[in-house]
């Protein structure tokens, strides 16, 4: 699994974060569990870190597909930040941007982690680990 969820309580900040080689299945997984992750914590605002990304095998028609969603957190006057340092993800992520402005007009692509922390007012986030797996099971129990 090329992604990790973290939350910090305190500032109400959902971080997301994907590494390695992603595909385009596995960034529908990691949306699905954002929206997951999003409906338990409730959280203020949120963080997609992109700066661990070695290799997005994603098409752009799975960008599309996804900026098309409902957003992981339904409020579109929340805060949401992607955070690419690479080209080519950076790119990607101002499509994803683009094609979901309707519905995340708070949306910000930028480049470092310290960018995303100034946009969201946290500037040192005390993150807790979410486990995915008893997310998972408490999804199923509802």
């Amino acid at each position: 699994m090329p992604y990790s969820f973290q939350f910090d309580a305190a500032n109400g900040l959902l971080q997301g974060r994907l590494h390695g080689r992603v595909t385009s299945d596995e960034l529908r997984e990691y949306y699905r569990f954002a929206v997951r992750c999003a409906a338990q914590k409730r959280p203020l605002a949120s963080i997609t870190d992109l700066t661990g990304v070695t290799t997005l095998d994603v098409t752009p028609q799975t960008i599309r597909e996804l900026a098309a969603l409902r957003p992981a957190m339904p409020d579109d006057a929340l805060l949401r930040v992607i955070v690419a340092s690479s080209p080519d993800v950076f790119g990607m992520a101002r499509m994803f941007e683009s094609h979901g402005e309707a519905t995340r007009p708070n949306l910000h692509v930028v480049r470092t982690c310290k960018e995303a922390l100034a946009i969201v007012g946290v500037p040192a986030p005390r993150f807790q680990h979410i486990d995915l797996a008893s997310l998972d099971e408490a999804t199923k129990k509802k």
